[in-house]
């Protein structure tokens, strides 16, 4: 019943289904009719991704449960009118497709690329290299790590480039794939919402509507940011201690076996047994992802000045990753090309069959990408973030000291349900600053007002970081499902593995605001965070090396 068989032949179902719904709305639709959801800003706005959410994680099909989820969306928007809801989906599917062509764009390019330089020999040569001189299973983890805070400028490129690039050294110390995964997305939006020289705090100081005002509360608010800095914690106590628990834990002791996958599902087959040139050079593997990087830094600066910078940093405040990594990556694409000529790696032919090659290899991700973006577009359009904004309003002056840790909540709830991190402080942040502003407005805030106020930034901090949670962890983000297509892991096991350790950090930072809003010192405060994460980690340990001396023993 759930051969790989029956599993195409329901997909080509709910294709042929679809495109009866098109072709339906198209002989039967009268013009744009303009809808008022009866729903709309009520709990049952937040239908559509719950119900995505628990359709994947019953089915264990991603694609189907998006679909659906997106149906159920467009129902209710239209307030149950068949042909208006299949026609509202045909609209946001293409309308996000193509207003996202910028991320698409740069995913072909990036997926080409990996096929060049696996073509070139590079991946193999750059893997025999470092399986030679990296001869750990945690060094292989730390170079992975190292990499990741490195390209810390995008959570996109950092998830993509890290998995792509380190896939062939974890591979040979026998990391699961899903453990890969995890190490990617882990270091993705957590560095990324650290970084001041990133699209992230240009993202953060455009809400606050003060630009100079804006990146002093972003940079004042990253101590307080214990979601990311945490996870970064964890992730260095896990590597130095060896810990792995959860689902996670029977990955790695699946991979120590030789199966990198533990579960069927082979998204990816395929794509490293395509033919490489043996005679490549590490060199066709590290020029191609040095140039890139710098091609994508320098274009991320260049598009900043044409959108007002003055400076590196308000260059980088004032860039658009949509626009720029499009531009740096086809830079970057065309010098790897003229590079494997001139080195005459490859030939001419033998470029041009590895453009469709990469495209293939992305298609995946492509898709769920398209649906993740309609699932958050028709969710947004529900008025779920309206629906969570009007709790806090309602309930967090009563809360006093207790309302950050509320936020974390409230935003790690709303990044989950909605996939995105940045729609979600983008709704937040305008609702909580005031709260612990005095009633002033973010755009009307001043350096003198955000002084010596340590509520406010914890609070705003709480917001960025329960942003991120929810993000990190939930199965239609788009960041998480790059997570899962750098790393060519099965997306579900990803979603799966990475929970525990999610949600572990979540609790701790849940604790620590709660301390944070009482103790109000930015050193003791973020001394006490760490330490309790690191007690947790060892009692996990503690407990994970126990059970399985006991499971010995039996």
């Amino acid at each position: 019943m759930n051969s790989p068989r029956m599993k195409r032949f329901g997909q080509f179902l709910l294709v042929i289904f679809a495109l009866v719904c098109v072709l339906m709305t198209a002989a039967f639709a009268e013009g744009d009719v303009e809808h008022t959801s009866f729903v709309w800003g009520t709990v049952a706005s937040l239908l559509p991704p719950v119900a995505a959410i628990v359709l994947a994680l019953i089915t264990k099909e991603v694609y189907s449960s998006l679909f659906l989820g997106i149906i159920v969306g467009c129902f209710l928007y239209t307030n149950g009118s068949p042909i208006d809801a299949f026609q509202d989906f045909v609209s946001r599917l293409t309308s996000n497709a193509g207003g996202n062509m910028g991320i698409l764009m740069f995913l072909v390019i990036l997926g080409t690329m990996v096929a060049l330089m696996i073509r070139a020999g590079g991946s193999k040569a750059y893997g025999d290299w470092a399986v030679s001189h990296i001869k750990t299973k945690s060094g292989a983890l730390w170079s992975t790590f190292i990499l990741a805070i490195v390209l810390g400028v995008d959570d996109y490129f950092n998830n993509l480039t890290t998995g792509n690039v380190m896939r062939p050294v974890t591979d040979g110390h026998h990391i699961s794939r899903a453990k890969l995964s995890y190490m990617c997305d882990a270091t993705a939006a957590p560095v990324c919402i650290m970084m001041p020289v990133s699209s992230w705090a240009a993202a953060v100081t455009g809400i606050i509507g003060n630009e100079e005002v804006g990146f002093q509360i972003f940079l004042k608010a990253i101590p307080y940011n214990y979601y990311a800095i945490l996870t970064l914690v964890f992730i260095v106590v896990m590597t130095c201690l060896n810990i792995d628990y959860g689902p996670m834990r029977k990955h790695e002791d699946n991979a120590a076996k030789g199966d990198l996958y533990t579960t069927p599902e082979r998204p990816f087959a395929g794509v490293e047994e395509m033919k490489f040139n043996p005679n490549g050079k590490v060199i066709d593997l590290v020029l191609p992802v040095l140039v890139l990087v710098a091609c994508c830094v320098g274009s991320m600066v260049y598009v900043g000045y044409q959108n007002g910078g003055t400076d590196l940093i308000t260059a980088f405040a004032n860039t658009s990753a949509f626009d720029a990594l499009p531009l740096g990556s086809l830079v970057a694409l065309i010098f790897t090309m003229i590079f494997f000529m001139v080195r005459r790696a490859m030939s001419f032919t033998e470029l041009m069959d590895c453009l469709p090659n990469g495209f293939k290899q992305m298609v995946p991700a492509i898709l769920i990408l398209c649906l993740a973006w309609t699932i958050g577009d028709v969710t947004k359009a529900l008025g779920a973030p309206e629906f969570v904004a009007d709790l806090v309003s309602k309930f967090g002056p009563g809360l006093k000291n207790f309302l950050p840790a509320v936020v974390f909540l409230i935003a790690a709830f709303l990044g989950f349900a909605t996939g995105t991190s940045w729609g979600t402080f983008t709704i937040l942040l305008p609702i909580v600053i005031p709260v612990f502003s005095g009633g002033i407005p973010a755009a009307d805030l001043t350096s003198e007002l955000i002084n010596g106020n340590d509520m406010l930034m914890i609070a705003i901090a709480a917001t960025l970081g329960g942003a991120v949670m929810g993000d990190h962890c939930s199965p239609i983000s788009d960041t998480t499902i790059m997570a899962s297509s750098g790393a060519q892991c099965y997306h579900l096991n990803h979603v799966a593995t990475q929970l525990p350790y999610a949600m572990t950090v979540a609790a701790v930072c849940f604790a620590n605001y709660i301390l944070a809003s009482f103790i109000q010192n930015v050193v003791i405060n973020l001394a006490i965070a760490i330490v309790c994460m690191v007690a947790v980690l060892l009692v996990i340990g503690k407990l994970n090396h126990s059970m399985n001396r006991h499971s010995q023993r039996d």
